[in-house]
Protein backbone atom coordinates (compact mmCIF):
# COMPACT_ATOMS: atom_id res chain seq x y z
CA UNK A 1 0.00 0.00 0.00
CA UNK A 2 1.07 3.57 -0.75
CA UNK A 3 1.68 5.85 1.78
CA UNK A 4 -1.10 9.07 1.12
CA UNK A 5 1.84 11.89 1.38
CA UNK A 6 0.31 15.27 2.83
CA UNK A 7 -1.09 18.09 1.06
CA UNK A 8 0.44 21.57 0.86
CA UNK A 9 -2.53 22.95 3.30
CA UNK A 10 -1.66 19.49 5.66
CA UNK A 11 2.19 20.06 5.27
CA UNK A 12 1.82 23.86 6.33
CA UNK A 13 -0.60 22.73 8.99
CA UNK A 14 1.34 19.77 10.58
CA UNK A 15 4.63 21.76 10.96
CA UNK A 16 2.80 24.51 12.29
CA UNK A 17 1.58 22.22 14.98
CA UNK A 18 4.73 20.95 15.46
CA UNK A 19 6.46 23.44 15.90
CA UNK A 20 3.78 24.98 18.17
CA UNK A 21 4.37 22.11 20.54
CA UNK A 22 8.46 22.20 20.56
CA UNK A 23 8.33 26.08 21.11
CA UNK A 24 5.25 26.37 23.58
CA UNK A 25 7.12 23.70 25.73
CA UNK A 26 9.99 25.80 26.08
CA UNK A 27 8.13 28.56 26.62
CA UNK A 28 6.65 27.31 29.38
CA UNK A 29 9.35 25.57 31.05
CA UNK A 30 11.34 28.65 31.02
CA UNK A 31 9.14 30.29 32.59
CA UNK A 32 8.27 28.14 35.10
CA UNK A 33 11.98 27.41 35.91
CA UNK A 34 12.77 31.51 35.51
CA UNK A 35 9.91 32.77 38.16
CA UNK A 36 9.48 29.72 40.36
CA UNK A 37 12.50 27.07 39.66
CA UNK A 38 9.81 24.88 38.91
CA UNK A 39 10.13 22.87 35.40
CA UNK A 40 7.00 22.28 33.37
CA UNK A 41 6.78 18.80 34.55
CA UNK A 42 6.73 19.89 38.28
CA UNK A 43 4.47 22.20 37.95
CA UNK A 44 1.94 19.89 36.14
CA UNK A 45 2.65 17.40 39.10
CA UNK A 46 1.90 19.79 41.15
CA UNK A 47 -1.43 21.29 39.65
CA UNK A 48 -2.47 17.40 39.49
CA UNK A 49 -2.00 16.74 42.78
CA UNK A 50 -4.15 19.87 43.62
CA UNK A 51 -7.25 19.14 41.74
CA UNK A 52 -7.46 15.92 43.34
CA UNK A 53 -9.74 15.19 46.81
CA UNK A 54 -7.05 15.66 49.27
CA UNK A 55 -4.30 16.22 47.37
CA UNK A 56 -4.00 12.33 47.16
CA UNK A 57 -3.25 10.53 43.89
CA UNK A 58 -2.15 7.06 43.31
CA UNK A 59 1.48 7.25 41.37
CA UNK A 60 -0.53 5.08 38.49
CA UNK A 61 -3.17 7.63 38.05
CA UNK A 62 -0.58 10.86 38.52
CA UNK A 63 1.50 9.14 35.80
CA UNK A 64 -1.84 8.15 33.21
CA UNK A 65 -2.88 11.98 33.69
CA UNK A 66 0.72 13.49 33.20
CA UNK A 67 0.98 11.09 30.09
CA UNK A 68 4.61 9.99 30.93
CA UNK A 69 6.41 6.21 32.42
CA UNK A 70 5.77 5.39 35.59
CA UNK A 71 9.79 5.24 36.44
CA UNK A 72 10.38 8.71 34.78
CA UNK A 73 7.22 9.90 37.23
CA UNK A 74 8.86 7.83 40.40
CA UNK A 75 12.20 10.11 39.36
CA UNK A 76 10.47 13.28 39.32
CA UNK A 77 8.75 12.86 42.42
CA UNK A 78 11.88 11.76 44.56
CA UNK A 79 13.26 15.26 42.87
CA UNK A 80 9.69 16.77 44.53
CA UNK A 81 10.48 15.46 47.61
CA UNK A 82 13.88 16.64 47.93
CA UNK A 83 12.10 19.89 47.47
CA UNK A 84 9.53 19.34 50.34
CA UNK A 85 6.84 19.34 47.84
CA UNK A 86 5.21 16.36 47.18
CA UNK A 87 6.03 12.88 49.97
CA UNK A 88 4.46 9.42 49.04
CA UNK A 89 2.47 7.55 51.47
CA UNK A 90 1.74 4.05 51.15
CA UNK A 91 -1.96 3.44 49.87
CA UNK A 92 -4.52 1.87 52.47
CA UNK A 93 -5.69 -1.28 51.10
CA UNK A 94 -3.17 -1.56 48.69
CA UNK A 95 0.18 -2.52 49.73
CA UNK A 96 1.69 -2.47 46.27
CA UNK A 97 0.20 0.97 45.72
CA UNK A 98 2.35 4.35 46.65
CA UNK A 99 0.42 8.04 46.78
CA UNK A 100 1.54 11.42 45.86
CA UNK A 101 0.58 13.32 48.36
CA UNK A 102 0.79 17.41 48.32
CA UNK A 103 2.08 19.25 51.00
CA UNK A 104 1.42 22.50 52.15
CA UNK A 105 5.15 23.81 50.60
CA UNK A 106 4.16 22.53 47.85
CA UNK A 107 0.61 23.98 47.40
CA UNK A 108 2.09 27.62 48.57
CA UNK A 109 5.14 26.78 45.39
CA UNK A 110 1.79 26.14 42.82
CA UNK A 111 0.36 29.30 44.26
CA UNK A 112 3.42 31.52 43.05
CA UNK A 113 4.06 29.90 40.03
CA UNK A 114 0.46 29.32 38.54
CA UNK A 115 -0.54 33.93 37.78
CA UNK A 116 2.98 33.68 35.70
CA UNK A 117 1.61 30.17 34.11
CA UNK A 118 -1.31 31.30 33.58
CA UNK A 119 -0.48 34.91 31.95
CA UNK A 120 2.04 33.34 29.89
CA UNK A 121 -0.93 30.74 28.60
CA UNK A 122 -3.07 33.70 28.12
CA UNK A 123 -1.20 35.97 26.70
CA UNK A 124 0.63 33.00 24.06
CA UNK A 125 -2.58 31.46 23.14
CA UNK A 126 -6.16 32.56 24.12
CA UNK A 127 -5.32 36.20 23.61
CA UNK A 128 -4.18 35.53 20.45
CA UNK A 129 -7.69 33.61 19.29
CA UNK A 130 -11.15 34.14 19.42
CA UNK A 131 -13.52 32.75 21.38
CA UNK A 132 -15.22 30.72 18.78
CA UNK A 133 -11.46 30.06 17.38
CA UNK A 134 -10.30 29.09 20.73
CA UNK A 135 -13.71 26.47 21.24
CA UNK A 136 -12.23 25.29 17.73
CA UNK A 137 -8.86 24.52 18.67
CA UNK A 138 -9.74 23.08 21.77
CA UNK A 139 -12.38 20.91 19.70
CA UNK A 140 -9.37 19.58 17.28
CA UNK A 141 -7.15 19.10 20.27
CA UNK A 142 -9.31 16.74 21.64
CA UNK A 143 -9.92 14.97 18.33
CA UNK A 144 -6.63 13.99 18.02
CA UNK A 145 -5.60 13.20 21.54
CA UNK A 146 -8.79 10.89 21.53
CA UNK A 147 -6.88 9.40 17.85
CA UNK A 148 -4.17 8.70 19.83
CA UNK A 149 -4.74 7.68 23.22
CA UNK A 150 -8.54 6.17 22.86
CA UNK A 151 -9.99 2.96 21.92
CA UNK A 152 -9.68 3.63 17.98
CA UNK A 153 -6.29 4.63 18.23
CA UNK A 154 -3.85 3.70 14.89
CA UNK A 155 -2.76 -0.10 14.63
CA UNK A 156 0.61 1.67 15.12
CA UNK A 157 2.97 0.27 17.66
CA UNK A 158 2.89 3.17 19.97
CA UNK A 159 4.02 2.77 23.09
CA UNK A 160 2.13 4.71 25.77
CA UNK A 161 4.08 4.10 28.74
CA UNK A 162 1.45 5.33 31.13
CA UNK A 163 -0.93 2.27 30.23
CA UNK A 164 1.69 -0.40 31.45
Amino acid sequence: METPWLSADELRSWRAFSDLMLVMEDALDQQLRHDSGLSHLHYSVLVFLSEAPEHRLRMTNLAENLKIARTRLSYTVARMEEAGWVRREDSPGDKRAQLAVLTDEGMATLECAAPGHVALVRSAVFDRLTPAQARAFGAACEIVLSGLTGPERPALPLDLPWRR
